[in-house]
């Protein structure tokens, strides 16, 4: 049974009201601010519980560690979240034009947070369409992860994720649907509660992402569910005025334009030696990425545990039977999955057979230089 013939069974439920027009919606710099402010503070308001609870007893077992980790984890999140409306509402982003498989991007957005969703106890349907559309692959992949961040923060039900196509105009449409209160709360208060707010810092980066790419997109919420309805007005299938063959070929020549392309993309980087991970921070920091650090091949078997990243930057020297297990099981769960090795010699940007599949190395001398251009090399290709 689909979304719509659900929907059409709840008599109280009115109609979904039409996606919005185009357009990032203006941002109230203050109140970004005292959002971003009281949302990270909340976060880790109860990480600091946690960690008082640990200074009394001396103790903390596996799950509240887990907690703590994941807390923090959301202030950090948070934080990378208003960098991005930030920059995204000052218009420094250029946009390229290249034809997009949406129903395949939802897929790998999907299979890339797997782990997650299982760690998490999320239940998720898909009914995907095929739909291609015109767009900027980064910013229509971070698109999408903000709608999972978003419905994997306030979701208490199944979340359902559609692609289809209207019918006129005839655009491909992506919905997410959740509740976003428990059934039984919506059902047995004689009076009505007050709602979650749904418009956290997820929302507000979903909402310019959009407005960015120029898709028009709307929201329903309720009684206790919210619908979320984008749309794509340059769907292939219809004639796209003003964009031709030599513009959708243009992707490369315009990364330098934007001043954080990879805004979003999430980086684990595998190093014993402090003196990298610095190099690989200050090579990094510049391109908008949250990145995490772990010492050994253990710890990154670890961390990918509760979730994978977008792409591996690691030591040569950690490699060996043990990497290349885990890496063989990673790109088994999510092909696309980017790797670069770092050496202690070799030129500055090379690209390696290894089995079936190339991976790019970066000379340890040369990470400041190299180190970005080869982390868009290898998002790109693997992408």
């Amino acid at each position: 049974m689909g979304l719509l013939d659900l929907a059409s069974r709840q008599p109280v439920r009115q109609a979904l009201p039409e996606a919005s027009q185009p357009g990032a919606p203006e941002i109230d710099s203050a109140q970004l601010v005292a959002q971003l402010g009281g949302e990270v503070a909340a976060a880790l308001s109860t990480a600091l519980e946690r960690v008082n609870a640990l200074a009394t007893t001396g103790r903390i077992d596996r799950s509240d560690l887990r907690a703590l980790r994941d807390e923090i984890e959301l202030a950090r999140r948070i934080g990378m979240m208003g960098q991005q409306v930030s920059r995204f509402a000052s218009g420094r982003v250029r946009l390229t034009q290249e034809r997009l498989d949406l129903t395949a991007m939802l897929r790998t957005a999907m299979q890339q947070r797997s782990r997650e969703i299982e760690a998490r106890g999320i239940e998720v349907r898909q009914s995907l369409r095929p739909a291609e559309v015109i767009g900027d692959a980064t910013l229509t992949f971070s698109l999408l992860q903000a709608m999972l961040d978003w419905s994997f923060e306030h979701a208490r039900s199944r979340i359902d994720f559609t692609i289809d196509h209207k019918v006129w105009p005839a655009h491909a449409r992506l919905t997410c649907a959740f509740a976003y209160r428990p059934a039984d709360e919506v059902t047995s208060s004689p009076m009505p509660l007050e709602a979650p707010s749904l418009d956290t810092m997820a929302w507000r980066l979903l909402q310019q992402t959009a407005g960015m790419l120029g898709l028009a997109f709307g929201r329903d919420d309720q009684a206790g569910r919210t619908q979320v309805n984008i749309e794509f007005p340059r769907t292939i299938g219809e004639q796209i005025e003003g964009v031709s063959a030599i513009e959708l070929d243009a992707r490369h020549d315009e990364y330098a334009a934007n001043s954080k392309p990879l805004a979003g993309s999430h980086v684990l980087v595998i190093a014993a030696r402090r003196e990298v991970r610095n190099l690989v921070r200050e090579a990094l920091r510049p391109m908008g990425l949250m990145i995490d650090y772990v010492t050994s091949v253990d710890e990154a078997r670890e961390f990918c545990g509760g979730g994978l990243p977008h792409a591996v930057v690691h030591e040569a020297v950690l490699g060996g039977e043990a990497f290349e297990r885990l890496r063989v099981e990673l790109l088994t769960e999510v092909p696309t999955l980017a790797f670069i090795q770092i050496t202690d010699d070799g030129k500055a940007f090379e690209v390696h057979n290894i089995g079936e599949r190339q991976f790019a190395s970066v000379g340890r001398a040369a990470i400041v230089e190299s180190l970005p251009s080869a982390l868009m090399f290898e998002l790109a290709r693997c992408g």
